[in-house]
């Protein structure tokens, strides 16, 4: 049963199997060979297993640049984040259109071969303002940008092997995967939540408010690479399996790993995670408070509005947007400023750095902010 469409119409499959894979590796090991770092091995994955659909490899010029400046594709389908190779002049040199090029992860695990289609250099503080906007280098995604080489290699790749060392198999489903598990549980409409934090209640209030107007949950936590002060993925995982386990129904809720890397891009990236999303075969997207924000780059709400500036159906996934939720006193349940008329002083609210001092202590915060299985494993991690 088929939910929706993937992006661009065809989910994208760059697995070489079989015959054309013996040749593909046989032939690799004369070719001139990039290592990739963690963001670009994550990306490879995306393309491979069909996450970054219509992608086929990494961007050319012409789509890099309708990216950065008009967040589409030069086809004109929505996309906001761009994604490339970069490499340094002295190697891109090197190179020419239409060679093969073989990517490795570390230095003798053979992932994949580029078929080079075009080089070519661009602005790191033009791409930063225009998808980060800020220039600023304590930003750890315009960080990570102005750490790759200066030209970028653009081409569709055939992947070979897969990465070294992935984490989760059991919950890394593809979107294939994802969309037969789907058909199985007969979801016609599916809401997904992103997440690369752990699940607290006014997580679970706006999962579960969305959860009454479809027919399922994916929690789809994303397990690529993450800020170093980020709560690990182990820690997270074993969070979002109690959580599932005591206070969701288990026919409505499917739990899986987004291997891509996070990228901390605020409003473009909210659009580009419910791209993602459409392509596992989710109808709907929660895009909650500072969804994908660091620091204070990023007003509020930013991600929601963003969504204006996109045309519904080229999109094709419904956002469903959330205010900030807390428990009120008062209300004596979970809310919002939607719907409750009281005062702050009548939220249980907890700053990020109160709750991890609790947490270090070894105490409990309160039911209303936190489920107690879930502060348990994060103490226990803390320990």
């Amino acid at each position: 049963m088929q939910t929706i469409k993937p992006h661009g119409g065809k989910l994208i499959n760059r697995e070489e199997t079989g015959a054309e894979r013996e040749e593909l590796v046989s032939r690799a090991k004369a070719m001139p060979r990039i290592e990739l770092n963690a963001r670009e091995v994550s990306d490879l994955e995306m393309i491979t297993i069909g996450t970054f659909s219509p992608l086929e490899g990494f961007m050319g010029h012409d789509d890099y640049e309708n990216v950065c400046q008009h967040m589409h594709l030069k086809s004109g389908l929505p996309w906001t984040i761009p994604i490339t190779l970069s490499t340094s002049k002295e190697q891109a040199d090197s190179y020419r259109e239409g060679q093969e090029i073989a990517l490795y992860q570390d230095t003798n695990h053979l992932l994949a071969v580029l078929t080079l289609t075009e080089k070519y250099t661009y602005d790191k503080e033009k791409e930063a303002q225009s998808v980060y906007r800020t220039t600023d280098n304590a930003h750890p995604g315009v960080a990570a940008l102005y750490q790759q080489g200066e030209v970028l290699l653009a081409g569709t790749v055939q992947v070979v092997n897969h990465p070294l060392n992935v984490s989760f198999p059991s919950y890394r489903l593809t979107p294939t995967q994802t969309r037969a598990a789907f058909a199985e549980k007969k979801w016609r409409r599916i809401v997904a939540f992103q997440t690369r934090n752990p699940v607290h209640r006014a997580h679970e209030y706006i999962q579960k408010c969305a959860m009454e107007t479809v027919d399922g949950l994916l929690l789809h936590p994303l397990v690529g690479e993450t800020k170093s002060d980020d709560i690990p993925a182990d820690v997270r995982m074993r969070c979002y399996e109690v959580l599932l386990e005591n206070y969701y129904p288990k026919a409505h809720t499917l739990l899986s790993v987004l291997p891509a890397a996070m990228r901390y891009a605020g409003p473009r990236e909210a659009i580009f995670h419910a791209i993602m999303r459409k392509n596992y075969g989710c109808t709907h997207f929660i895009v909650g408070r500072d969804h994908a924000g660091v620091g204070n780059y990023y007003g509020t709400y930013d991600a929601h509005y963003i969504f204006d500036e996109f045309d519904p159906i080229a999109l094709a996934i419904t956002p469903m947007f959330f205010d900030h939720s807390f428990f009120c006193k008062r209300c004596g349940a979970m809310a919002s400023a939607k719907t409750c008329p009281h005062t702050s002083a009548d939220h249980v609210f907890l700053s990020g750095t109160k709750v991890r001092d609790m947490l270090q202590r070894g105490e409990i915060p309160p039911v209303e902010f936190t489920r107690p299985e879930v502060a348990q494993i994060l103490i226990d991690s803390m320990k």
